[in-house]
């Protein structure tokens, strides 16, 4: 087992001057024993990071360390790492045994017996024995995973790389697998790397979550940061479901106070605290883009009960019972729209009008740019100068 540290590594398709930047200046260093897990949307890095890390892709620019070596020239099965991939990779015509076994091999020195007793220890692990004479297309999707995950574990690499490995899966087995992989990868203790677009998985895995976009690492944090503390805009809305709701607002100054006024729903009039405009150094006519994630928001059946210093109104277009939760889409000004997480209970009409309010300790705020101003639980601080959360 080993850390694995990317240093600097950029990552083009074609020439360096009018090629594709898949990957750009990413530096992420993951300790030994650590389950770091890659997100973000489709085309942002993630699978071609992975498959630099396993020398399946060359590296433009930087370096990639294993166990504090550095491995950008080496081959594939001299990196000593074991990748999963999304779509199983088992040979057909062989069995689960020979499956499980093939890579050992060609990749180790044991004896008949010796790699015998590793694929049967591995199968045992997760839990497939009375399928080793079986092949790959007499088992399960749930199965075939298992398989690959055996395959992987058998080896005994310093490095586990996912690339997606649950994508084939429905959503029960979905959430079953990962918490498999989970327990796995504690028993074991061996450096994992994780690659998916979803975050509900990024969330319950990783003990740091990298997030990405356009070739370019975001945010390296542990989950629960990255959800309250996100560093940015995109961060903010692609972390979380449903995700945050946003609103283009400009800085007022009425009566000795500064107040977030929303350019499309002219009934919003936010009074913000005076440490949090001292803090920020805020002026009148200040662009800011507002930020609230559904379940903080606060939804009155009756508008005229509103407090309308600190609210607004909204138009409610779609109610999605979840069971325990409604999910309320909510028409909140021109082509706007926000998403209400309430109580299972609260069952507006479409078509009606509510107030909706939120605390100011939920609020982010964020700059034109989309650098984060101000994100959950902070008020006299702004995210950079907040106290960091411990992996």
């Amino acid at each position: 087992m080993a850390g694995v540290t990317i240093e600097g590594v950029t990552k083009v398709y074609g020439s360096r001057e009018s090629g594709i930047v898949a990957v750009s200046d990413l530096d992420i260093e993951i300790s030994d024993g650590e389950f770091v897990v890659l997100v973000g949307p489709s085309g942002c890095g993630k699978s071609t990071t992975l498959r630099m890390v396993a020398g399946l892709e060359t590296i433009t620019e930087g370096t990639i360390s294993i166990d504090g070596e550095i491995v950008n020239d080496s081959e594939p099965r001299d990196r000593d790492v074991a990748m999963v991939f999304q779509n199983y990779a088992l040979y057909p015509h062989m069995t689960i045994r020979e499956n499980i076994g093939f890579g050992l091999r060609y990749s180790s020195d044991l004896s008949k017996d010796d790699r015998i007793e590793r694929v049967e220890d591995a199968a045992a692990m997760m839990g497939i024995e009375e399928l080793l004479d079986d092949k790959p297309g007499q088992l399960s999707g749930g199965q075939r995973q298992r398989v690959a995950l055996g395959r992987a574990i058998v080896r005994e690499p310093q490095a586990f790389l996912f690339d997606e490995p649950l994508s084939n899966l429905d959503a029960k087995l979905r959430v079953k697998m990962r918490t498999e992989i989970l327990q796995l990868q504690r028993e074991l203790g061996v450096t994992s790397i994780y690659v998916t677009h979803d975050q509900a998985e990024a969330m319950t895995m990783g003990d740091r979550v990298a997030v990405l976009d356009g070739g370019e690492l975001q945010q390296l944090a542990p989950p629960q940061e990255v959800y309250d503390h996100p560093v940015n805009r995109f961060v903010a809305g692609f972390i979380g479901s449903p995700s945050m709701d946003f609103m283009e607002t400009t800085v007022e100054e009425r009566n000795d106070r500064y107040v977030l006024v929303g350019r499309s729903n002219d009934t919003l009039s936010y009074a913000l605290d005076r440490s949090v405009t001292e803090r920020l150094e805020l002026e009148g006519g200040t662009d800011l883009t507002l930020g609230v994630r559904p379940e903080d928001l606060d939804v009155i059946g009756d508008p005229a009960d509103r407090d309308p210093r600190n609210s607004f109104e909204a138009t409610v277009d779609v109610v999605e019972p979840m069971g325990s939760d409604n999910f309320l889409t909510l028409d909140v000004g021109e082509s706007d729209s926000w998403t209400a997480r309430v109580d299972s209970s609260f069952v507006p009409e479409e078509g009606s009008q509510v107030g909706v309010t939120f605390d100011e300790s939920v609020l982010h705020l964020f700059a034109a740019d989309g650098e984060t101003l101000k994100s959950q639980g902070t008020t006299t601080e702004s995210y950079h100068e907040a106290e960091p959360m411990t992996p």
